[in-house]
């Protein structure tokens, strides 16, 4: 159950890295409070998991997690560079997610 509660953690820190984009500046309130409190319950998430998942591990997954997620999704929505090389290096911190996950109990 830790790993469901540490992805949903993850899903939810590329919602409120992508919302950043749209709050301007934490100018415009639905943004604001959609970001806010996509951050609030991904850190609780987070607080959960790690009860009983090593933190290092699940700080890690988070993060690697939170990162391809928004560059995936930076691509898409914002046009940013698929340059092969950023790509390659976006494959290497998935490969540390799924690394981290199979040495992992």
């Amino acid at each position: 159950m830790a790993w469901i509660i540490l992805a949903v953690a993850g899903v939810l820190e590329i919602g409120w890295a992508i919302g950043l984009k749209y709050t301007e500046g934490f100018t415009r309130l639905g943004p604001t409070i959609a970001t806010v409190s996509a951050m609030v319950v991904s850190l609780t998430l987070l607080g959960l998991a790690i009860r009983t998942l090593p933190v290092g591990t699940a700080y890690a997954i988070w993060t690697g997690i939170g990162t391809v997620g928004t560059v995936a999704l930076g691509i898409m929505l914002f046009g940013e560079s698929t340059e092969p090389l950023r790509l390659l290096f976006i494959a290497l911190i998935v490969t540390g997610i799924i690394g981290l996950k199979l040495v992992t109990e």
